[in-house]
């Protein structure tokens, strides 16, 4: 069966995609630091499944927890995706960049591009051993977009673009994936601006387009959900 480690997995989109794979087959190595919430998530989608999720809580900026990460893949059998999907604001709730500290900015870089790279440095290997390596990097439209009080987590996303585009280029036998979710109902968004309470996606809404990028295996790039659920619909899936 192939495998797939997603880090921020115990719930919103983590949860969501690892409940996709599940349910398609998938083995899962599942990453987040609140070990009681995670090992929940671990027990519904192994029971309701069948598949093999293994829970290691911990924090992804740590060395020894992404290397713990990917030693449970390992034992698995390999590694075939790995979606970093962990994320840090910066600010909670989000704050003007005069507001922003650089305390928080730098948390928000270590977690959503440092500990990305550390964690696609320790998993290569096994990336490069499987015969459909991918590894997907969950980024937003606080990216491409100047949207006032995104500052800090919007740079570091660009950031992790960048780094997502060139390690695509470098490693031309995987598949290196920046995927724009879109707007989701997530605990990370309501801390971010808890303020707003207009109803949006759940995050198993956006789920399937993770998937179908697995299925269709595109060129490496950066991609939007609405931009591959609405390929789907024009062609009657």
């Amino acid at each position: 069966m192939p495998v797939a480690i997603i880090t921020g997995g115990s719930k919103g989109l983590g949860r969501a995609l690892g409940a996709a794979l599940a349910r398609r087959g998938w083995d899962l190595v599942l990453g987040a630091r609140s070990a009681e919430v995670l090992g929940k998530t671990a027990r519904e989608l192994r029971g309701r499944y069948g598949t093999r999720v293994v829970a290691v809580a911990g924090d992804v900026t740590d060395a020894a927890h992404r290397g713990a990460l990917v030693a449970a893949a390992g034992e698995l059998g390999g590694l075939d995706v790995l979606v970093s999907n962990a994320s840090a604001l910066g600010s909670e709730p989000l704050v003007r960049l005069e507001a922003l500290t650089l305390d928080g900015l730098r948390g928000a870089l270590e977690t959503n591009v440092v500990a990305a790279l550390g964690l696609v440095q320790e998993a290569l290997p096994l990336l490069r051993a499987s015969a459909a390596g991918a590894v997907v990097t969950v980024s937003s439209d606080a990216a491409t977009g100047a949207y006032p009080t995104w500052g800090g987590y919007g740079a570091s996303k660009a950031a992790l673009d960048q780094l997502s585009a060139v390690l695509g280029g470098e490693e031309p036998g995987l598949r290196v994936w920046a995927v724009d979710p879109g707007d989701m109902g997530t605990d990370l968004y309501t801390a971010a601006v808890p303020e707003d309470t207009e109803p949006r996606p759940d995050p198993e809404v956006v789920a399937p387009a993770f998937v179908r990028l697995l299925e269709l295996r595109p060129a490496s790039g950066r991609y939007t959900a609405a931009g591959l659920l609405d390929t789907d619909r024009r062609q009657g899936r």
